[in-house]
């Protein structure tokens, strides 16, 4: 007998129920009321927060959920037991959940092929029929077509549980739901369809912010001013790339150390740096011990978030307990990983610097360009972000090869070092305070040197806009005489 857990998509309700029902013996226990209009996102949620609040020794029975992806998503987030009339009402409409995706046996692709149904599949369908044997029964209207159809999806639905369990129970499930998950979400990857041409339809929107679907096919956020969240390469995998592997963070993170890794990620957008460091994290902890870490995120503007979150099927990565946690509370503390912990400080960043709980470690600093929004690559704002370092060894990744904003994090008292390439760009920047250029992780950096004064000094964009005319000797001498050009560093002089 198990007792069902309601409360709508109201934590304390889902509290109050929770709670009350656990002091009775029941055999298990239901989340119900959810899978009834509810978004993925919400469903998602409040399954993770109240699966928390079931006693740990007793099964948790997920109702009326859902397809293979949402139970994949349920179990991820500490469900045991579904049901779903799916399996069966989708194989009546010609659908089919394969190892290439969901197949429609409509589609007039399959109209002469003598294919198996899915040829990873062990089923006594995939194993007699063809798919252009079920395509004909389907378009027949034959009730044996969805019969077949729907003995597949059962059998499927089975082995998918058999290989979660499997995967649990080796201590990899982390992997293969990562894994699994992009499969599960696709459709028909052999055949995909080609839907008619139409007029563009205006992309959704939220405040400021649209989402915007590049020639490559990934999505990224646009700003009203026009400019592009990750415009040529997907959000992922520059974050990755430019930030968690330039600044070695996995490497970091198993650091035996009692103090925890503080990453301050300044301009939170999308929420793709953030969550790449969080997926970082997880990956390593996974492989053994990490140290802590803590991701401090600062924002003035949360629609960009709001807005991909509303369309995680286009930002997968978003698929995730942090970013929900985040919007709806300010702050987010992983149940499976007590160490990982992630905040936001909303407002201005020149003003909300100051209230930072914390020094950092590492900064990712992924603002607007300078073009749009010249007043975040300021003198003023990089002192003030060097102040808040508190002369510790703190490295900063940004994307801008700007020779004025490589100027401005020099006169801060930072030295400046070439970034890896990214995206169109030949090379990007890294920034170290002092204290930092005697780190383990410096000597892999190439800091910019003589040459990089010849091509300043020959610079039309050679001074931060905030410096007028009158203090521009004043500004050369000072990017002159900076110590990066006039003390040996690593294994030469710079």
């Amino acid at each position: 007998m198990f007792a069902i857990v309601q409360g709508a998509l109201f934590p304390e309700l889902r509290r109050e129920s929770a709670e009350s029902l656990g002091e009775m013996p029941f055999d298990g226990f239901a989340i119900g009321g959810l899978a009834v209009g509810e978004s993925k996102t919400e469903r998602e949620d409040v399954t993770e927060s109240t699966a928390q609040l079931l006693p740990a020794d007793k099964p948790r029975y997920l109702m009326g959920v859902g397809t293979p992806l949402d139970i994949l998503e349920a179990v991820h987030r500490g469900v045991d037991m579904f049901d779903c009339i799916m399996p069966t009402q989708l194989a009546q409409r010609g659908a089919v959940f394969t190892s290439r995706g969901l197949l429609q046996m409509r589609r007039g692709v399959y109209k002469f092929s003598e294919e198996s149904l899915d040829p990873e599949c062990a089923c006594p369908t995939c194993a007699r029929y063809s798919r252009a044997y079920l395509h004909h029964l389907t378009k027949a209207s034959e009730t044996l077509g969805w019969q077949l159809l729907g003995k597949h999806n059962i059998h499927f639905y089975h082995q998918l549980m058999r290989d979660i369990r499997e995967k649990i129970l080796a201590g990899r499930f982390l992997d293969f739901y990562r894994e699994k998950r992009a499969i599960l979400a696709e459709s028909d990857r052999e055949y995909p369809a080609r839907p008619p041409k139409r007029t563009r339809q205006k992309s959704p929107s939220l405040g400021n912010y649209e989402v915007h679907i590049a020639h490559e096919g990934f999505a990224s956020i646009r700003h009203v001013s026009g400019e592009i969240m990750h415009m040529r390469t997907p959000p992922m995998e520059e974050a990755r790339s430019l930030y968690v592997e330039q600044s070695a963070l996995a490497e970091r993170v198993r650091l035996a150390s009692t103090e925890p890794l503080v990453i301050w990620d300044v301009g939170l957008g999308a929420a793709a740096n953030a969550m790449a460091a969080i997926q970082c994290y997880e990956e390593a902890a996974a492989r053994g011990p990490v140290r802590s870490m803590q991701i401090i995120s600062f924002e003035n503007d949360l629609d960009s978030l709001r807005l991909a979150l509303r369309h995680d099927d286009k930002f997968p990565y978003l698929r995730h307990g942090g970013p929900a946690g985040i919007l709806r509370d300010g702050k987010w503390q992983s149940k499976q990983h007590p160490g990982l912990s992630w905040r936001l400080v909303e407002g201005d960043f020149f003003e909300t610097v100051v209230d930072a709980p914390v020094p950092p470690d590492l900064i990712f600093y992924d603002m607007f360009s300078s073009q749009t929004h010249r007043e975040q690559w300021t003198i003023a704002i990089f002192r003030r972000l060097f102040a808040a370092c508190s002369g510790r060894a703190v490295e900063l990744f940004t994307y801008t090869h700007s020779t004025a904003a490589r100027a401005a994090l020099l006169a801060a008292g930072f030295y400046v070092a070439k970034g890896r390439p990214a995206g169109a760009k030949e090379e990007t920047t890294i920034a170290l305070t002092p204290a930092a250029l005697s780190s383990a992780y410096s000597g892999s950096y190439q800091l910019l040197a003589s040459e990089w004064i010849g091509r300043w000094n020959r610079s039309h964009a050679k001074f931060p806009f905030e410096i007028p005319l009158r203090d521009q000797p004043a500004f050369e001498e000072l990017i002159r005489t900076h110590g990066q050009f006039q003390v040996a560093w690593g294994s030469g002089p710079v």
